[in-house]
């Protein structure tokens, strides 16, 4: 069974029917929210910036939110390969342990736990990261405004009440609650703004840490991340609330490894199906994702995801045996990719 789907917009399958796909034509490579589902696309990134990449010269800009922030981050680094592998490992092994007399642990718990992981992840490494000589990094953050302008027991979950119904009634009108901060290492944003409320902010040695940790700052799961250096003052959560799967109005030819077909607008559309369907935004982009028939292969059927942390709570080496068995498969992914490019078949490439 095939594990890999490979989807394009109208203007990326006429580009991929006249000139194939080389590694010199990748203009922007995005990286999703989506917690545990990225790390399938562990094998694709090694072989991407490890491998197929490594053919071409020309910039590429790298656009992150949440763990694809961490992705992204990753590729930047002098020694990739040894970065992904060491990703894989840090995120499959995370474990929070819950204090007696509580059914979970505390934002701040995990918030505290998640930055010595960075900490000690890209300690000594940032500037790798800010002075890649090729990819420029933009990682994607949710700064809150009026009641979310400040973490709060209280106000936070009103605020985000807010967000959702206005959300609901209109994606741009959520922009009155939550604004979009993309913090880069270097160059102008990949792609056109008019869709969101955003601001563009340098990423440098004094905020880096803070900007990662904040696109990874999932609502009440982890504590937001206030006041980033050289950035408006706020509270900042995790990137992934404004803009889930980055579908984002991009400049150039987009390569997209993605844990599904759809390309979901912001977190809070994940139930408003009409909203996950292509629209222009992504007329140039190629989506790398897998055969939903093969992830019904995987260990329980399914992708990593963050349930996995209850169903697995008093089972850590069960957990850590499931997701090292889903990485491991999806490495079929990666080779079915490579395959393709060696030997490109239009029959494979589906409409996005």
């Amino acid at each position: 069974m095939k594990a890999l789907h490979i989807y394009a917009g109208p203007k990326a399958m006429a580009h991929i029917e006249a000139n194939g796909l080389k590694p010199e034509h990748i203009g922007v490579i995005p990286a999703a929210a989506g917690g545990p589902k990225g790390l399938i696309l562990g094998p694709l990134d090694r072989f991407l910036f490890g491998e197929w990449l490594q053919q071409s010269t020309q910039p590429i800009d790298l656009v992150g939110a949440s763990i694809g922030a961490w992705r992204m981050a990753t590729a930047c680094l002098n020694d990739p390969l040894q970065g992904f592998d060491r990703l894989s490992h840090d995120y499959i092994h995370q474990e929070y342990k819950v204090p007696k007399g509580q059914k979970r642990p505390s934002a701040q718990q995990v918030s505290s736990e998640f930055s010595q992981t960075l900490q000690a992840f890209y300690g000594g490494h940032v500037s790798e990261v800010l002075n890649n000589p090729r990819y420029r990094l933009h990682v994607v953050t949710s700064r809150g405004k009026h009641l979310l302008h400040h973490e709060h027991p209280l106000l936070t979950p009103l605020g985000y009440a807010g967000a959702y119904l206005c959300n609901a009634v209109q994606r741009k009108a959520m922009g009155a609650w939550l604004e979009r901060v993309v913090f880069s290492s270097r160059g102008e944003l990949p792609f056109d703004t008019a869709d969101f409320a955003t601001q563009h902010m340098v990423l440098n040695q004094r905020n880096f840490m803070a900007a990662l940790q904040a696109s990874c700052s999932i609502p009440f799961v982890l504590q937001a991340v206030h006041d980033i250096p050289d950035a408006p003052t706020g509270a900042y959560w995790d990137g992934g609330i404004t803009d889930y799967h980055l579908h984002l109005n991009y400049k150039g030819l987009v390569l997209y490894p993605h844990f599904q077909q759809a390309v979901v607008p912001g977190w809070l559309d994940k139930a408003l199906k009409w909203r996950h369907k292509a629209t222009p935004f992504l007329d140039n982009t190629i989506v790398l994702a897998p055969n939903p028939e093969w992830v019904n292969t995987l260990p329980n059927g399914k992708l990593p995801d963050r349930s996995d942390f209850i169903t697995y709570a008093s089972d850590f080496e069960g957990r850590v045996k499931v997701w090292k068995g889903a990485v491991s498969a999806s490495e079929q992914m990666a080779q079915e990719f490579a395959d393709w490019l060696a030997k490109p078949d239009m029959g494979s490439v589906h409409r996005l």
